[in-house]
This record gives C-alpha cells, sequence and structure tokens, in this order.
C-alpha cells in the first residue's frame, strides 16, 4: 500500500473513533510559515483556530483574516497560554524565541507544534529535553520529512540492506541570496517583545525582515535548512547525537548580515558513518524541486533523494537507476500529514513522529558547526549529559 495513503487512512480512522473531540488552537507568530501552516490545520474539521498572536500588527491583521470570524486577537503570548480554552499551540516565531515559548507553553499545560529549528543553542536544546521527560505535553517539531512517504521508503530501503554499508551520505542545497530585504514596517510593532531573550538593539526593519541572517537571532541558512537535511538522514540511517562536528565557511556575502552563506558541514556518528551537508546560498537560483540532493553512498549501491523523487544506482549500474521513483506535490503532502500526525496525537496521547529530541538532534548539528566555524577546530558531543566537549 502507499505510505502516503496509508498514513492519511490510519489518521482519519482515528479522527473518525473520536468525531467529537474538537482541538482549540492558538497561532503563535502568523508570518507567511505561520499562516501557511495553520491553513494546514484547518482541514481538520473538528479543528477550530481559537486565537492567533503577533507583535506585529500587519501580521496579527493577516492571521486574523486567514484564521477567520471569531478568532481571538492577542498580542502577549503569555495570555494566550493562560487562556484556559486553548488546548494546543502552533510556535512559528523567528528562532530565537522558539526554547523559551516552547518551555512556557508545556509548564501551561498546552500541546505544541513548533517549527524548525527548535532551539538556538546547545544548552537551550537540553534544558527542552529535559523538560519534555517530565512533561506528559505533546510536542511535535516541524520537520515534515518524518511524514513523507518518500523519505520512509528510503529509510526502509538502507534497513533492508539494499544498500550494502552506508559510511557517507552527502548533500548539497544550493540557491541565491545575495540581497537583503530592505522593507519599511507596515504598521506598529512592539520591538521589545520581538527582540525578546536577544541582546537589546534599536528597533530596525532590517533585522526584523533578515533575521535569518543575524547570529543574534538565527543559526543562519545553513542552521535553518540544515535541520532538515541532519533530520532527514538521522530519520534514514536511525542515528541520533553525533560524536563530533568539523566545519568551515566563507565570509558573510549580503551586505549587513553576519551568518554565512557558503558553509560546509561534516558531522561524524557513533554509529560509524559520517555525513557531509554542503549548503550555498551564492549559487544560482533554483526552483524548490531541484534545490536539494542527499546521496547516500553503500557498498552496493547508491542512492540518491531529493525533495520528489527517489532513486537506487546499484553496483552493477552505477550510471543508471536501477528504482526511480517520481513524487510531483510529495513536499507538500507531508506537511499536511505530519499536521494530521501532531493532532492525532494529541487525541490519542500517541508519540508523534517528529518528537523534542529528534528536533534538538537535528538542530544540535548544525549548532555545533557554528562553534566549531567561531573556533576553528572540530567539536565533540557527549551524549550522556548532553554537553559540548
Amino acid at each position: 500500500m502507499d505510505r502516503r495513503i496509508f498514513f492519511l487512512s490510519t489518521a482519519g480512522a482515528a479522527l473518525a473513533q473520536s468525531p467529537n473531540e474538537s482541538v482549540r488552537l492558538a497561532l503563535i507568530g502568523s508570518g507567511g510559515r505561520g499562516r501557511r501552516v495553520m491553513s494546514e490545520f484547518k482541514r481538520d474539521p473538528n479543528l477550530q483556530v481559537h486565537g492567533v498572536c503577533d507583535i506585529y500588527e500587519p501580521n496579527l491583521e493577516e492571521g486574523l483574516s486567514a484564521a477567520g470570524p471569531g478568532t481571538r486577537a492577542y498580542r502577549d503570548y503569555r495570555k494566550v497560554l493562560d487562556d484556559k480554552d486553548v488546548d494546543a499551540v502552533l510556535i512559528a516565531t523567528p528562532e530565537h524565541w522558539h526554547h523559551r515559548m516552547t518551555l512556557d507553553a508545556m509548564a501551561a499545560g498546552k500541546d505544541i507544534y513548533v517549527e524548525k529549528p527548535l532551539c538556538h543553542t546547545p544548552e537551550e536544546g537540553k534544558e527542552l529535553v529535559e523538560a519534555q521527560r517530565r512533561s506528559d505535553r505533546i510536542v511535535q517539531v516541524g520537520m515534515q520529512r518524518r511524514s513523507y512517504n518518500l523519505y520512509l521508503e528510503a529509510r526502509d530501503t538502507r534497513r533492508a540492506g539494499d544498500l550494502g554499508r552506508v559510511r557517507m551520505v552527502r548533500t548539497y542545497w544550493l540557491n541565491s541570496r545575495t540581497e537583503p530585504r530592505r522593507d519599511p514596517f507596515r504598521g506598529p510593532i512592539d520591538w521589545p517583545a520581538w527582540v525578546g531573550p536577544a541582546p537589546s538593539v534599536p528597533e530596525d526593519p532590517l533585522v526584523f525582515f533578515n533575521w535569518r541572517s543575524l547570529a543574534a537571532y538565527s543559526g543562519g541558512i545553513a542552521q535553518d535548512q540544515g535541520c532538515h537535511i541532519f533530520d532527514s538522514i538521522h530519520l534514514i540511517m536511525d542515528a541520533g547525537y553525533p560524536v563530533s562536528v568539523n566545519a568551515t565557511a566563507l565570509k558573510p556575502h549580503v551586505e549587513g548580515m553576519d551568518q554565512p552563506e557558503s558553509v560546509v558541514v561534516a558531522a561524524e556518528y557513533p554509529d560509524g558513518f559520517m555525513a557531509v551537508f554542503t549548503i550555498n546560498y551564492n549559487a544560482m537560483r533554483y526552483a524548490s524541486r531541484a534545490d536539494q540532493l542527499n546521496a547516500y553512498d553503500g557498498s552496493q549501491a547508491r542512492m540518491d533523494i531529493g525533495r520528489e523523487f527517489l532513486r537506487i544506482y546499484p553496483s552493477t549500474s552505477p550510471e543508471t537507476a536501477a528504482f526511480a521513483k517520481e513524487q510531483p506535490g510529495g513536499f507538500a503532502q507531508a506537511t499536511i500529514d505530519h499536521v494530521m500526525n501532531f493532532l492525532h496525537c494529541v487525541r490519542t496521547r500517541e508519540t508523534p513522529r517528529a518528537t523534542m529530541d529528534k528536533g534538538f538532534q537535528a538542530a544540535l548539528i548544525v549548532q555545533l558547526a557554528n562553534i566549531s566555524i567561531r573556533e576553528g577546530r572540530k567539536v565533540g558531543w557527549d551524549s550522556e549529559t548532553l554537553s559540548v566537549v
């Protein structure tokens, strides 16, 4: 049976068993990504978007419009967490807020779908993982490849031994980012609330619209995209925490930004393999379908997987794929399946696919890479104490 159909049908069966189990959701951070993921939540007929929260008035207004009539407006996320009518929150703020909001939401008794990266530093990740161990809350990190049938099929292929022994995984992500976004603010903003736990800086739309390229708010494009790639590697290879990470990068080339666009990360795992991630946003602009590739170099075959295809090249015909599967639109469907898995787990209290520890393991690799770049050395990791060596 097609795995995507299987996942959807099983989720649908669970919902059918509990048709009156309404889930009341609040969106925290109603920028473009937050509104997009909220729209997937609204596919569930028993989901109610109870509230939308944002500190930037234009985003709040657009979020309320997308949520529909009767949705409550919030400008302080703590008011959302105080609302007893909210069952679950979707956190889609900038990266530097994920840790604090997730901890606070757990303490308030809310179930949580939090966008990636889960956290900003290894110390934040350790605190989140330890808090989760003491909690009964459902937490799903927005790493949708864990709900993508194509990647699950790749995992099963590797597990079956069809590739032989895999000692190296090679990946690339290519695109273009040469100019910062220079939009002005279109309405009021609560600037201190946006800066939050980061160092205080003057109100500046350049910072607000380009936070992914600034170290105070993000691990850079390598972290933003790399956590997706490393999570898929962890999924397919049944891996988790690394032994060590080594990285190098060119200087930033976007004016006013301090995070590089061209980075190479090499992670070594206790399972006896390494993963090499290369990202270059100083390349030409690619259509999203063609912007990334992951190659699993086995002793018997190589497996290539992208956003919408899976191909296997055996040692007997290394230039011709013995298996090729195309899945146009599959990546978008994966987000839908990931959201539905979260809602299923909210209702059943089962373990979701992208748990807190998996979210941390994926974010951690590039966090260690950023330390490696700053300090010019290989950085080790102790998986027992969850600390940098």
